[in-house]
Protein backbone atom coordinates (compact mmCIF):
# COMPACT_ATOMS: atom_id res chain seq x y z
CA UNK A 1 0.00 0.00 0.00
CA UNK A 2 1.44 2.81 -1.07
CA UNK A 3 -0.36 5.70 0.28
CA UNK A 4 -3.80 7.20 1.37
CA UNK A 5 -5.89 7.26 -2.23
CA UNK A 6 -8.87 9.31 -0.42
CA UNK A 7 -12.06 9.06 2.61
CA UNK A 8 -14.81 7.93 1.83
CA UNK A 9 -18.09 9.75 3.49
CA UNK A 10 -21.55 8.32 3.13
CA UNK A 11 -24.11 10.85 3.07
CA UNK A 12 -27.67 11.36 2.63
CA UNK A 13 -27.76 13.90 0.25
CA UNK A 14 -25.49 14.45 -2.46
CA UNK A 15 -26.48 17.40 -3.62
CA UNK A 16 -26.59 19.30 0.16
CA UNK A 17 -23.44 17.67 1.44
CA UNK A 18 -21.59 19.08 -1.89
CA UNK A 19 -22.69 22.68 -0.86
CA UNK A 20 -21.58 21.84 3.05
CA UNK A 21 -17.68 20.28 1.52
CA UNK A 22 -17.20 23.30 -1.26
CA UNK A 23 -17.74 25.91 1.85
CA UNK A 24 -15.28 23.81 3.72
CA UNK A 25 -12.49 23.37 1.06
CA UNK A 26 -13.31 26.53 -0.85
CA UNK A 27 -13.87 25.08 -4.40
CA UNK A 28 -16.67 22.47 -5.94
CA UNK A 29 -16.13 18.89 -6.54
CA UNK A 30 -13.68 18.08 -9.33
CA UNK A 31 -15.52 15.26 -10.62
CA UNK A 32 -19.05 13.77 -9.85
CA UNK A 33 -20.26 10.21 -11.41
CA UNK A 34 -22.39 7.39 -10.22
CA UNK A 35 -21.13 3.77 -10.02
CA UNK A 36 -24.38 1.67 -10.64
CA UNK A 37 -23.60 -1.53 -10.05
CA UNK A 38 -22.57 -0.16 -6.17
CA UNK A 39 -25.95 1.24 -6.21
CA UNK A 40 -24.01 4.96 -5.40
CA UNK A 41 -23.14 8.47 -6.93
CA UNK A 42 -19.98 9.93 -5.89
CA UNK A 43 -18.22 13.38 -6.37
CA UNK A 44 -14.67 14.14 -5.04
CA UNK A 45 -12.86 16.73 -3.55
CA UNK A 46 -9.21 17.78 -3.62
CA UNK A 47 -7.72 19.60 -0.28
CA UNK A 48 -3.67 19.69 -1.02
CA UNK A 49 -2.70 16.11 -1.59
CA UNK A 50 -5.87 14.70 -0.20
CA UNK A 51 -9.11 12.84 -1.72
CA UNK A 52 -12.57 13.00 -0.04
CA UNK A 53 -15.39 11.16 -2.05
CA UNK A 54 -18.62 11.95 -1.08
CA UNK A 55 -20.97 8.51 -1.68
CA UNK A 56 -24.83 9.21 -1.75
CA UNK A 57 -27.02 5.74 -2.44
CA UNK A 58 -29.06 5.86 -5.56
CA UNK A 59 -31.21 2.83 -4.48
CA UNK A 60 -32.36 0.97 -0.59
CA UNK A 61 -30.45 -1.99 -0.95
CA UNK A 62 -27.22 -0.15 -2.09
CA UNK A 63 -24.11 -0.93 0.39
CA UNK A 64 -24.10 2.47 1.27
CA UNK A 65 -28.22 2.60 1.85
CA UNK A 66 -27.46 -0.17 4.56
CA UNK A 67 -24.53 2.04 5.90
CA UNK A 68 -27.10 4.83 6.44
CA UNK A 69 -29.63 2.94 7.87
CA UNK A 70 -27.61 1.42 10.12
CA UNK A 71 -24.50 4.15 11.32
CA UNK A 72 -25.96 7.67 10.15
CA UNK A 73 -23.60 9.74 8.14
CA UNK A 74 -19.82 9.63 8.26
CA UNK A 75 -16.87 8.02 7.30
CA UNK A 76 -17.71 4.84 4.96
CA UNK A 77 -13.82 4.03 3.97
CA UNK A 78 -10.28 4.58 4.21
CA UNK A 79 -8.57 3.83 0.44
CA UNK A 80 -5.35 2.87 -0.22
CA UNK A 81 -3.66 3.22 -3.72
CA UNK A 82 -2.03 -0.43 -4.21
CA UNK A 83 0.37 -1.11 -7.56
CA UNK A 84 -0.97 -4.10 -7.99
CA UNK A 85 -4.45 -5.33 -6.47
CA UNK A 86 -4.22 -8.50 -7.82
CA UNK A 87 -0.97 -9.25 -5.82
CA UNK A 88 -2.31 -6.78 -2.67
CA UNK A 89 -5.43 -9.59 -2.67
CA UNK A 90 -3.61 -12.26 -2.78
CA UNK A 91 -0.69 -11.20 -0.01
CA UNK A 92 -3.11 -10.11 2.43
CA UNK A 93 -6.08 -13.04 2.24
CA UNK A 94 -2.34 -15.09 3.27
CA UNK A 95 -2.41 -12.48 6.23
CA UNK A 96 -5.74 -13.80 6.74
CA UNK A 97 -7.64 -10.94 6.10
CA UNK A 98 -11.49 -11.48 4.55
CA UNK A 99 -11.44 -10.39 0.91
CA UNK A 100 -14.97 -9.01 0.06
CA UNK A 101 -14.47 -9.04 -3.56
CA UNK A 102 -11.71 -11.13 -4.64
CA UNK A 103 -11.57 -10.21 -7.97
CA UNK A 104 -11.39 -6.20 -8.46
CA UNK A 105 -14.23 -4.01 -9.67
CA UNK A 106 -14.37 -1.24 -11.76
CA UNK A 107 -15.20 1.90 -9.32
CA UNK A 108 -15.33 5.34 -8.97
CA UNK A 109 -12.78 7.51 -10.11
CA UNK A 110 -11.67 4.98 -12.86
CA UNK A 111 -10.01 2.66 -10.44
CA UNK A 112 -10.18 -1.44 -10.16
CA UNK A 113 -11.00 -1.40 -6.22
CA UNK A 114 -11.30 -4.80 -3.87
CA UNK A 115 -12.48 -4.61 -0.15
CA UNK A 116 -11.20 -5.80 2.85
CA UNK A 117 -14.12 -6.61 5.79
CA UNK A 118 -13.93 -4.41 8.52
CA UNK A 119 -14.16 -7.58 11.08
CA UNK A 120 -10.80 -8.06 10.70
CA UNK A 121 -9.70 -4.37 10.30
CA UNK A 122 -10.16 -3.15 13.52
CA UNK A 123 -14.18 -1.89 11.88
CA UNK A 124 -12.36 0.04 9.75
CA UNK A 125 -13.60 -0.74 5.74
CA UNK A 126 -10.44 -1.07 4.01
CA UNK A 127 -10.82 -0.07 0.04
CA UNK A 128 -7.72 -1.13 -2.15
CA UNK A 129 -7.52 0.92 -5.53
CA UNK A 130 -5.43 0.26 -8.52
CA UNK A 131 -5.53 3.12 -11.05
CA UNK A 132 -6.97 1.37 -14.45
CA UNK A 133 -4.11 2.06 -17.19
CA UNK A 134 -6.15 1.93 -20.51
Amino acid sequence: MRKIEHIGIAVKDLVASNLLFEKIFGQPPYKEEEVASEGVKTSFFMNGPNKIELLEATNPESPIAKFLEKKGEGIHHIAFDVEDIVVEIDRLKKEGFIVLNEVPKKGADNKLVAFLHPKGTNGVLIELCQEIIE
